[in-house]
């Protein structure tokens, strides 16, 4: 894509690389010509505080663009980089800083990867339109999945389901597929076993046992001096840094998936689902980061996976439930959210306008799932998909919270937020703000699911089910009885949607005075939902 018209005085090209796009092999370094072209790389504060950043994900973005600089310099390359404390660099704003950059620099072509957010883009086309420089964005090769060929997928399609977007994938990259072109196995879905959870009882062997560590990287020098930059710059800022060991450079990165692949990949099918108190990481691989920030290739991540598969290491079913998430869903997301922007960042299905609650940014709440959640996520910046999607994401949506408050939390305290990975997340599978655009139904649940799936009931100031609460003698548990009163507010919704009819069905054989009683209690709860 080109737009603007070059100077006459105006020469070389100059390649705007972003915090997300640090790839040796970028599609924008093609006919890079290091005598007459240059780099530029922009820390801007206004990014920070787009949404209220969380320490941990400054610190990775600004750690791994700064390793990145260094390792670009080493090659001989001319790296023109905006540091966030500049004091010359026209503004706080990454807008402010990039048309600072192009004025002085002059560049005949500007040259970038597809940025990952919708808003950057414009800004980018607005900012080489101003000073008449032409622009040329170019395809990102990093993913498998290009938007052009998404959108052949998706056509007219009212409702995109990522089953069958996921098979083509398998199919057009031959990945754990048999001699015969059939899936491995038989199947091509093993989520009936990947669902456990850790056992309970007996009491001698409950919890989930001994976990082989992730690999955890020590910051070197340059880690701890943007460390250091982030608890100057962004003291008020949530999040803490004392455990900070995120991968912030390539190797590092390397390490980390090898790491993932010999001691964790074999138990991560079994209880990717699982959630323990004390227990942040599990078996999952945390690589989400590297990924999103292009410091690991899917396609090397898919075979370092399959490879393991086909020697014997791992089973099936943790083999592709692992890459069900990295060939799927992944790539699924990135095509639907360049589809539906920028409709998506508004959407509002169930009309839901409530503020977020103050304990997301704090953990202080008596619900221990919450509590365990939102505090590992401000500690480590991470949370795994079951945390986010069926705790702090649904509670978000059975409290009304707005969608857009929500999205804005999850892309500020989360080391591998980046819009295109997390606004679909949020919007369409967490909140169902889009309507079922590519989910078959919301995914609304009572405290009896968290309780199936973890430990936190049992120490909880609440009582998951209304069994528990008149045997315990506690209150109801918020998400529970918000279960309710999600379903009464959407009841006429539910029932028209086979997946949900048992829901309705649920609600509508509830008495009339019960009912009352049921949106008498929601009242009540969402009055003081910073307090519970």
């Amino acid at each position: 894509m080109t737009s603007g018209s070059a100077s006459t005085s105006r020469s070389g090209t100059l390649v705007l690389v972003l915090g997300d796009h640090l790839c040796h092999d970028s599609a924008a370094f093609a006919g890079f010509d290091p005598a007459r072209d240059r780099v530029l790389m922009i820390e801007a504060p206004g990014e920070a505080t787009h949404v209220w950043s969380a320490k941990p994900r400054i610190v990775v973005f600004l750690s791994a663009m700064r390793h990145f600089r260094d390792e670009l310099a080493a090659r001989g390359v001319n790296v023109h980089y905006v540091a966030l404390d500049d004091a010359d660099a026209g503004g706080d704003g990454f807008e402010l800083r990039l048309a600072h950059a192009l004025a002085a620099l002059a560049p005949g072509t500007l040259r970038l990867l597809e940025p990952g957010e919708w808003r950057l883009a414009r800004i980018i086309e607005a900012a080489a339109a101003h000073v008449g420089c032409a622009l040329q964005v170019v395809d990102d090769t990093h993913v498998l999945c290009s938007r052009a060929d998404f959108a052949r997928f998706a056509g007219k399609k009212p409702r995109l389901l990522m089953e069958s977007f996921y098979r083509e994938m398998r199919r057009r990259n031959r990945i754990l597929l048999a001699e015969d072109g059939e899936p491995e196995g038989g199947r091509w879905n093993y989520d009936a076993d990947n669902r456990g959870a850790w056992p309970k009882r007996p009491a001698s062997r409950a919890g989930p046992g001994l976990i082989a560590e992730p690999e955890r990287f020590a910051p070197d020098a340059t880690t701890r001096e943007v460390i250091a930059l982030v608890e100057r710059r962004f003291a008020d800022h949530p999040g803490t840094l004392a455990d900070f060991a995120w991968p912030v450079t390539r190797e590092e990165a390397l390490r980390a998936l090898a790491v993932f692949v010999e001691s964790r990949l074999a138990s991560f099918g079994d209880f990717q689902d699982a959630m323990w108190t004390a227990t942040p990481f599990g078996w999952h691989a945390l690589l989400s980061s590297s990924l999103n920030l292009h410091l690991l290739d899917p396609r090397e991540v898919v075979m370092a996976a399959e490879l393991a598969y086909r020697s014997g290491a791992i089973p099936l079913a943790s083999a592709e439930g692992f890459l069900r998430q990295v060939v799927g869903w992944r790539e699924f997301i990135r095509g639907v959210y360049w589809r539906d922007m920028p409709a998506m960042r508004e959407a509002n299905h169930l009309r839901a306008t409530r503020p977020l609650p103050g304990w997301y940014w704090t953990g202080d709440t008596r619900m221990v799932c919450a509590r365990e959640a939102v505090a590992q996520t401000l500690r480590h910046g991470y949370a795994h998909h079951i945390q986010r999607l069926m705790v702090t994401g649904l509670f978000a949506m059975l409290a009304e919270v707005e969608p857009k408050r929500v999205a804005d939390w999850y892309l500020a305290v989360y080391v591998d937020a980046v819009e295109w990975a997390e606004l679909p997340n949020v919007a369409g599978m967490a909140l169902y703000a889009d309507g079922g655009r590519f989910t078959t139904k919301p995914y609304a649940a009572s405290g009896a699911y968290i309780d199936r799936m973890s430990n936190y009931c049992g120490g909880c100031a609440y009582a998951p089910t209304e069994a528990a609460a008149a045997s315990r003698g506690k209150p109801i548990c918020p998400f529970t009885a918000l279960y309710w009163n999600f379903l009464d507010r959407h009841e006429a919704m539910l029932a028209a949607n086979p997946r949900t009819m048992m829901m309705a069905k649920s609600i509508a054989a509830k008495p009339a005075a019960e009912r009352d009683a049921i949106r008498a209690v929601a009242a009540d709860l969402l009055e003081r939902v910073d307090a519970l």
